[in-house]
């Protein structure tokens, strides 16, 4: 008996290093910190891992119009301003616009470092040569979801946080995509999953961005480590004959492209294809120093 097929993994990893655009940019970085600027508002957050001295004169960094005061060991903090800025702010990516925001969580909303698969996402569906039917969990606050809809994809946009949800349509209704083919769904990730897969329900494409720790509407508990290896094996069974791609981030210094990669082969055995995967970054302005931030594996069709 033939052993059943499974997707090669790529030999290498890819540093996949974002150098900002119009609205964003990473202007410095070190002592444990980022200076960056999301459209003209200069903002200081801390970055454990920025080891090295900052480039740019200390003045510079005083300058900031805003700055994240961490509280403990989470995300958690909050945000001390230097002048009176907006509750919200537009922002754009290609011809995606949506609200950059002063969390309570130390980010702004999205996450700039993930400008490297919103392109790599817009350039599966733009090739498919069809309309691709497109699931995305833990979808947050619909970036991702909004850049396939601009591609001409059809996007089930899944997240607990009801939230989250509300400005994901908001940011919809900035991209002039009220009226695309999008559902907006505040659901727990896993149950939704399950209950598509029992329906017999299949996608093109489905997008997974889990945090480490998070709670359903419900109460549910979500655990990467223990969670994530059942909720792929349920993705898998919920990809169509022809489906594209499979696309899965994650942000946890315990974990590693490798290892997601390695996942995403065990889960989608029965299927060819390739395996790229690697570390997102973010690159200074007129550098070359970079800042990883998260691990990716991504699954294409062959």
């Amino acid at each position: 008996m033939s052993a059943r097929p499974r997707p090669a993994i790529a030999e290498a990893p890819a540093a996949l290093r974002t150098r900002g655009w119009a609205d964003f940019a990473l202007l410095d970085s070190g002592a444990g910190r980022k200076l960056e600027r999301y459209g003209s508002h200069r903002v200081v957050r801390p970055e454990p891992q920025c080891l090295w001295r900052p480039a740019l004169d200390e003045t510079v960094w005083a300058g900031a119009d805003a700055v994240f005061d961490p509280e403990g060991e989470e995300d958690a903090g909050r945000w001390r301003f230097a002048r009176k800025l907006p509750e919200a702010f537009p922002l754009a990516w290609g011809a995606v616009r949506f609200c950059g925001r002063f969390t309570p969580f130390r980010h702004l909303g999205f996450f700039p470092e993930q400008a490297a698969n919103w392109e790599w996402l817009d350039a599966r569906v733009r090739a498919a040569g069809r309309p691709l039917r497109i699931l995305n969990l833990f979808g947050y606050t619909g970036v991702a979801s909004l850049v396939c809809a601009a591609a001409g994809a059809e996007v089930t946009h899944v997240d607990a946080s009801r939230k989250s949800v509300g400005f994901a349509r908001e940011n919809a209704s900035l991209s002039g995509l009220g009226e695309a083919p999008l559902r907006w769904l505040c659901e727990d990730a896993r149950k939704y999953a399950q209950r598509e897969l029992r329906r017999g329900v299949r996608y093109d494409g489905i997008i997974l961005d889990p945090p480490k720790f998070g709670r359903g509407p419900a109460g549910e508990v979500w655990r990467l480590y223990e969670d994530l290896p059942a909720l792929m094996e349920t993705c898998a069974g919920l990809l169509a004959g022809t489906a594209s791609f499979l696309l899965l981030n994650a942000y946890s210094e315990r974990l590693s492209g490798l290892a997601l990669a390695s996942l995403a082969a065990e889960a989608l055995t029965g299927r060819d294809g390739l395996i790229d995967w690697g570390e997102l970054a973010l690159v200074e302005e007129g550098g070359a120093r970079g800042v990883g931030l998260s691990f990716f594996a991504r699954w294409s069709a062959a």
